[in-house]
C-alpha cells in the first residue's frame, strides 16, 4: 500500500522545536505530497517504535538536531484531496513541543532547508493553517 490514495491514514509524528529565543524550526519540504512548501519537521512511525522514539528519528533525520519532548502539544488531522474531492494522501499527525539537546543544524533526509523562525516572521512562509495553529498554541503555552 503507497502513501498515496491509501486504504487508511499513516500516522504521523513531528514536533514544534523551540530555541531559547522562542523561535520555531521549520524545514522546506523536498518531497511529495507537501515538495515546495514550509513545515514543522516530522514524518511517519514506523512498526515496533514508540511515539517518542519515531519523534526524534525523525526530527533528526530531517534537521540533524536531538530533542527532547517538553510536553504533548496534540494530535491532528492532515488530509489532502485530488481535484474531484477524493483523499489522495492521509495522515493523522501526533505532534510534542521539544527542546533541543543536541546535535548540528542541517537539511537532511528529504528537506531542502532548515531554518529558525521568530514568531513575527512566520506569516512570510505562507504555512498552512493548521500549521500556524499548532506553533501558535506551542508558543501561547510556553
Amino acid at each position: 500500500m503507497g502513501r498515496e490514495y491509501p486504504d487508511r491514514p499513516y500516522l504521523g509524528v513531528g514536533a514544534v522545536v523551540l530555541d531559547d529565543e522562542r523561535r520555531v524550526l521549520l524545514v522546506l519540504r523536498g518531497g511529495i505530497p507537501m515538495q515546495g512548501e514550509w513545515s514543522l519537521p516530522g514524518g511517519v512511525l514506523e512498526t515496533g517504535e514508540t511515539m517518542v522514539d519515531g519523534m526524534k528519528r525523525e526530527i533528526f533525520e530531517e534537521t540533524g538536531l536531538l530533542v527532547e519532548p517538553v510536553r504533548f502539544a496534540g494530535v491532528y488531522d492532515r488530509i489532502l484531496r485530488d481535484s474531484a474531492g477524493k483523499p489522495q494522501y492521509h495522515y493523522v499527525l501526533v505532534d510534542h513541543v521539544c527542546k533541543v539537546v543536541g546535535g548540528e543544524l542541517r537539511a537532511g533526509d528529504d528537506v531542502r532547508e532548515v531554518r529558525w523562525v521568530a514568531h513575527r516572521d512566520l506569516a512570510e512562509y505562507k504555512l498552512e493553517e493548521m500549521t500556524e495553529k499548532v506553533i501558535r498554541d506551542a508558543l501561547a503555552s510556553s
